[in-house]
């Protein structure tokens, strides 16, 4: 047997809803997109949300329409904090509008932000703070909340990783002034591609809704705050107000966000029943620090990182991994600071001790909604051989 990093949701319910779009022959964005908008939405407790084509496009928006906003806008310039260990898209539109970037070092057993380390980074000039709760592993969120408040400073909630975790009984991806999602394949629902911004501000929501659309007036409500409408009906139709792009999602996926929605709670729930039986493996195993759960992480994955205590090595665990066929890779997007990208970024580092050995030293192992007894017990196997 082998272990995979992902395996597929979909059934046979995702292709009968497939198969009704296909035979509407309506493929592009529709009455499923706004159906499954709505029920996501509605599932998280939020009034708002806006589907697009990936959770990276969703982080992309989200970020202009901060940048687009009638009162306190962000501007060129302004210093946004940022968790040394994340996907890249975490970062780059906060690079591509003008954002400076300060990396706070990570805890080595959560793996988000050591908030300890966060508050001494803030400054007068920090405009935003973006959380990530780092592959299904809640932030802090009541420590961060408060700073938040206390420095009147914008909570973005990058949740792109976590979807379903809760932290003090509220769903992570539901506390920041923006809030986004993904639906990647390996993700903890899939739409194939796909990604969505959630909002209880309804400004924010206009705007998202426009610049995912071409910066287009269409599908903007009656009374939207963005524009004043003329009564030109002609030239309305094709009216651009925002500098926008196109990163519009299709029926197949909104059709496929309505199926696997419901199934969400039954997924996480096997995901953690994985997790506590991973956790029962190797919590004595003073080899691996493996992520302290914080709140009820919906577990994405599997981390270890190879502890200081001991003499292995990350390459002879990985060769021991490629011997049982067990795939492994880098912890997100490791410590970004170390990717040759970092060069064309404007920012400053507090510190990164912890990212850096995290990036050095540390993997994962795949985590998904079905049951992976036989695979951990093979990961034990070949662990507890070197």
């Amino acid at each position: 047997m082998s272990y995979e990093l992902a395996y597929s949701t979909f059934g046979e319910e995702e292709k009968q809803a497939m198969h009704a779009v296909i035979e509407s022959d309506m493929f592009s964005m529709g009455k499923n997109v706004k159906e499954f908008e709505q029920q996501f939405a509605s599932f998280f407790g939020k009034k708002y949300a806006v589907m697009v084509n990936s959770g990276s496009s969703a982080n992309l928006i989200a970020v202009a329409a901060l940048f687009h906003r009638a009162e306190n806008a962000l501007k060129a310039g302004d210093e946004v904090i940022v968790p040394c260990i994340s996907w890249a898209t975490t970062f780059y539109p906060l690079h591509q509008y003008g954002l400076k970037l300060k990396f706070v070092d990570i805890d080595l057993k959560t793996l988000n932000y050591d908030v300890d380390e966060l508050k001494k980074a803030i400054s007068p000039n920090t405009k935003m703070i973006v959380t990530v709760s780092v592959l299904g592993n809640p932030c802090h969120f009541d420590e961060i909340n408060a700073l938040c408040e206390q420095n009147k400073i914008i909570l973005f909630d990058d949740n792109c990783e976590s979807m379903g975790a809760k932290y003090n009984g509220k769903y992570t991806g539901t506390s920041g002034l923006v809030n986004t999602f993904s639906t990647f394949f390996s993700h903890h629902i899939s739409t194939m591609e796909g990604g969505l911004v959630v909002t209880d501000d309804y400004e924010i929501y206009c705007l998202a809704k426009s610049l995912r659309n071409h910066g287009w007036t269409r599908d903007q409500d009656e009374g939207s705050p963005i524009y004043e409408k003329k009564d030109d009906d002609f030239f309305e139709a094709y009216r651009f107000i925002l500098p926008g792009y196109n990163v519009r999602p299709g029926e197949l996926q909104g059709a496929l966000g309505l199926t696997q929605i419901k199934k969400l709670p039954r997924l996480i729930d096997q995901r953690r029943k994985n997790a506590a039986y991973f956790v029962d493996k190797f919590k004595d195993d003073k080899r691996f620090i493996i992520q302290h759960e914080v709140g009820e992480s919906s577990w994405f994955s599997f981390t270890m990182i190879v502890s200081k205590e001991t003499e292995i090595t990350r390459n002879q665990v990985f060769s021991a991994l490629d011997k049982h066929e067990i795939k492994y890779r880098i912890i997100t997007g490791g410590n970004f600071l170390e990717h040759d990208v970092i060069k064309y970024i404007n920012h400053e580092v507090t510190k990164s001790d912890n990212a850096s050995y995290a990036h050095n030293n540390g993997f994962f192992v795949g985590n998904a909604p079905i049951d992976l007894t036989e695979s951990i017990d093979l990961l034990c196997e070949a662990l507890h051989a070197i």
